[in-house]
This record gives structure tokens, C-alpha cells and sequence, in this order.
């Protein structure tokens, strides 16, 4: 999908097809209002007759009106203009796209722009846009039999042209997102550790000229033994698949600290000897989306090359149940020098995320992050709704539930009270890899603050929101815009 600003009224548009909105109540938006004068009142008369409705979130599309130069109108429903909220727009814009995929349009200009959203300015209401269109456009086709080519390859918004440089940030979020979902929604037999590493390499090495302050370093078993990554080893030693760590690193800002984020990167995971019970286990090809999120956020970095240091490190394992698999009562040695009962082997991810957290520390991070589909104990706590954020630095949690509720990737904070860290004890190691009953995406999130002592540090628990469940779900892309739009809020003004 190509996008563009556009600023051409409704008198002279010559288009395949205009979009705009209508609220409940017969009031027409400014664009809806210009339309409906050039066609002599047709729209109005369509409302009146109860052809066409104002409801939230329902679409018509009108053709061949007269004295129009445009093929067609789609209506999309506001709701009550009193009602009308950000979750409405955003509601209204995914509505609006799949109304258009509908159409034999090649190219369609939107006057979504010009609805006004209490408390939002233009640039949101653009960014907003432009994620909606491109989320809703995205189709996975790797592994499918060539389909027919897009009809629609042109998407124009109506803003001026002072606007472009938030256009661009709102594009190279947007490819971000794409990035992690493609690799998400990606199968395991195709997207190994190997595959993704190569993947991080191939974004340093891309042949791009903004790609010049890129570089990536993938990390081989032999090299993580040197480390002494007991923890990240072990997950990996039931598997044929090698497991590795890619190290991915763009310097816009010269000696300034990096920021740093760490994703976790388990291709698929059985559980271990723990299994998991075959309902819905397709689905744990997505227990690597942390790491797709990394990706795609190092993407939308090197697109738009802000004046800051970032890292995005990818701890890529499969974590299967083979004849060398690690046991249940295992006790492991962290590349940190903690040992670690093992008493669940699903609880693989805290495992390489440690050692991965630890790794992170030689670059001196101005904040730390990790990224995880961590627990089904958060999806119980928060669904598939908000993001689980923990973080013992408030005003970091602060910062990033404030950008995921400005870019409507929303999260929610649990607690990290000391109260909780007892659970992790045990009489045969430092600590065990889980909690006991309760609280298990607290529990997770204490075992993993164990390795980020002295740290700005944030963990994301996304196993709610990584991938929409079902035969045909798949992988959303959170919470890369959450983390983008705190990222470039970073760069000095």
C-alpha cells in the first residue's frame, strides 16, 4: 500500500472512491455535508429514507452519485457525536478499511482527518490513520498460493503537506508493525532460531544507505557457553534447532546510552518435559513475538534514524521435549552466577530472558526493557485487551502507559512488591523458576527483576495481546507502536 497526503476537496476529486463519516442523528460531517451539496441532496435523502445509517461503525458505499467526479462514496458510521471517543476513531478507521477492501477501487481518499476526537489533535488523528489502514490491508502470504494482486494501492488522506514529517514517523511505525507480525504469523518449521538471526542480520545488511549505523551480531552456542548462559542453554538442549542470540544495534546518537530492549524469541514451545495440553498448541509458534516486536521496532528505527542509541537483543530458542531435554528438578547456573531449580520446564521464557537481561548490561542501558509472551497468568488477569507491564521505576511505567493509551496500544501495571519474591524460594537453589499458585505473571516478573538490579527496567508481558486467537487470528504487532512512540519521544528536541 502506498500512502499520501492529499488536500483536494470534494468539488474537484477525481476519484475511484471518498470516504467519509456520518454520526447517528442525521449530522453529516464537513466533507459528508460538501459531498451531499454536489449531488443535489441525494445523501440527505438517503438518510431520511433509512438507507443509510449513522451507527457506529457501519459502512455503505454509494455509487455513481450525481454531479460527482468520484465513483464512490463509502459512509462509515460516527455514532453519537456525544459518544464519539479516540476508541471510536479508531473503531471507524478499521471499519472504513475493510468496507474498502470490498471495493474494485485503486485508489481511495479519506476525509477521516476531519473528524473531530475530543482531546486529539491532527497529527494523532493522521497517525491513527495511517496504522489503522495498514493493519487492516496487511495480508500474510508466504506460505499461500499466490492470490491476485491488491485492487487498492493508493490511500490519500486529506492533510497538508506541514503534516509530512509525522506522516513519515506514522509510515515507519506502521512498517514496524508489519515487520513483527509477518514474522509472528510465520510457521515454526520455516521461522527457526537460525531463520529469525538471519533475519536481524539481513536488517543491517540490507544494502540500504540509511542503513550505515546498523549492524547486527548473532551469538552461536559455543559463544554463549563462553558466557556461561546456563539458563538460555538449557531451554535450547531439546531441540535440533541451534538456539542463538542476535544483537542488534543502530547508533544515531554517537557515546549516548543505549536503549535497550530485549525480546523473547521461543520459535515454539511444547512446554519441555512440562508439556502443554494439544488445545491450541498451533498457537505457540507466536511464543516468539517478543522478539518479533524487537525486530519490527528495530525496523521502524532504522526508517526514520532518530538521534538516539538503541539495541534490540533477540533471544531465539525452540523449546521441545527431546532425549537431551532439561528435567523438572534440574538446577540451572545463570550467566548472572544464580543457580535455578527448575520446577516447571514451560517456564522456559524467564529462563533465556535472564541471561538475555544480563547479556543487555555491557552496553550500559539508559533503560532496559524486555518484551514476552510470558504467562497465560496475565492473559487470566487482563485478556487480550491491555499489555501486562511491571517495573520498579515509576516514572518509566508512567512514560509507557501513557504512550500506549496515546497510541491506543494500551497496557495495564501489576504490582512488583517485595511481598511477592518469596514465592520464588526453594532448598536446593538460589531460586526456583516460578511462584507457587497465585500471581503468576508477578512471580514471573520478580524472577526476571533478580537479573535487572540497579536497572531502569521495564518488562512487557504481551501473551494477551501478541496474536489474536483462532483459525484465523494471527500475529497483531504489540506493542511496537507503544514502545515507537515512547522511543522517539527520547529524541531531543
Amino acid at each position: 500500500m502506498n500512502y499520501f497526503l492529499n488536500s483536494t476537496r470534494p468539488k474537484e476529486l477525481e476519484a475511484a472512491c471518498a470516504v467519509v463519516g456520518l454520526y447517528d442523528g442525521k449530522m453529516l460531517t464537513s466533507a459528508c455535508a460538501e459531498f451531499d451539496e454536489l449531488c443535489g441532496g441525494a445523501i440527505k435523502l438517503l438518510i431520511e429514507s433509512g438507507d443509510l445509517s449513522g451507527k457506529l461503525g457501519s459502512t455503505q458505499t454509494l455509487f455513481n452519485l450525481p454531479g460527482l467526479k468520484t465513483a464512490r462514496v463509502v459512509v462509515v458510521g460516527l455514532g453519537e457525536q456525544r459518544k464519539f471517543s479516540a476508541a471510536s476513531y479508531v473503531r471507524v478507521l478499521k471499519e472504513s478499511n475493510r468496507a474498502l477492501k470490498g471495493t474494485p477501487a485503486n485508489a481511495v481518499v479519506s476525509y477521516l482527518i476531519e473528524v473531530e476526537v475530543p482531546g486529539k489533535d491532527s497529527d494523532w488523528k493522521l497517525l491513527q490513520a495511517v496504522l489503522a489502514a495498514d493493519y487492516v490491508h496487511y495480508r500474510y502470504q508466504a506460505t499461500m498460493k499466490a492470490p491476485a494482486a491488491p485492487r487498492l494501492t493508493a490511500l490519500h488522506f486529506t492533510a497538508p503537506d506541514s503534516m509530512q514529517a509525522n506522516f513519515t514517523s506514522a509510515q515507519g511505525i506502521a512498517e514496524g508493525i508489519r515487520v513483527a507480525r509477518e514474522l509472528g504469523n510465520l510457521p515454526p518449521n520455516i521461522c527457526t532460531p537460525a531463520y529469525l538471526a538471519a533475519q536481524a542480520q539481513n536488517w543491517s545488511q540490507g544494502g540500504l544507505e540509511h542503513l550505515a549505523n546498523c549492524s547486527t551480531e548473532v551469538l552461536d552456542v559455543e559463544q554463549m557457553q563462553a558466557l556461561g548462559m546456563g539458563a538460555l542453554l538449557a531451554v535450547a538442549q531439546g531441540s535440533a534447532n541451534l538456539p542463538k542470540l542476535a544483537i542488534m544495534s543502530y547508533r544515531g546518537a554517537g557515546d549516548d546510552k543505549p536503549y535497550v530492549f530485549v525480546g523473547k524469541g521461543i520459535t515454539f514451545d511444547t512446554g519441555g518435559v512440562n508439556i502443554k495440553p494439544s488445545a491450541a498448541l498451533e498457537e505457540m509458534k507466536f511464543d516468539m513475538c517478543g522478539a518479533a516486536a524487537v525486530i519490527g521496532l528495530m525496523h521502524t528505527v532504522a526508517r526514520l534514524q532518530p538521534k538516539i542509541n538503541v539495541i534490540g537483543i533477540t533471544a531465539l530458542v525452540e523449546n521441545m521435549c527431546g532425549g537431551n531435554a532439561y528435567r523438572p528438578s534440574d538446577v540451572l547456573k545463570t550467566m548472572a552466577g544464580h543457580s535455578v531449580e527448575v520446577l516447571n520446564t514451560d517456564a522456559e521464557g524467564r529462563l533465556i530472558l535472564c541471561d538475555a537481561l544480563t547479556y543487555a548490561q555491557r552496553f550500559n542501558p539508559a533503560t532496559l526493557i524486555d518484551i514476552a509472551t510470558l504467562t497465560g497468568a496475565c492473559v487470566v488477569a487482563l485478556g487480550n485487551v491491555a499489555t501486562g507491564l511491571l517495573s520498579t521505576d515509576d516514572s518509566l511505567a508512567n512514560e509507557l502507559l501513557s504512550a500506549g493509551e496515546h497510541l491506543h496500544d494500551r497496557a495495564w501495571r501489576l504490582p512488583l512488591w517485595d511481598e511477592y519474591q518469596t514465592q520464588l524460594e526453594t532448598g536446593f537453589a538460589d531460586f526456583a523458576n516460578i511462584g507457587s499458585k497465585g500471581a503468576g505473571a508477578i512471580t514471573a516478573a520478580c524472577f526476571l527483576s533478580r537479573f535487572t538490579e540497579g536497572q531502569r527496567w521495564a518488562h512487557l508481558d504481551i501473551a494477551g495481546t501478541a496474536w489474536d486467537s483462532g483459525r484465523k487470528g494471527g500475529a497483531t504487532g504489540r506493542p511496537v507502536a507503544m514502545l515507537a512512540h515512547w522511543l522517539l519521544g527520547k529524541v531531543p528536541s
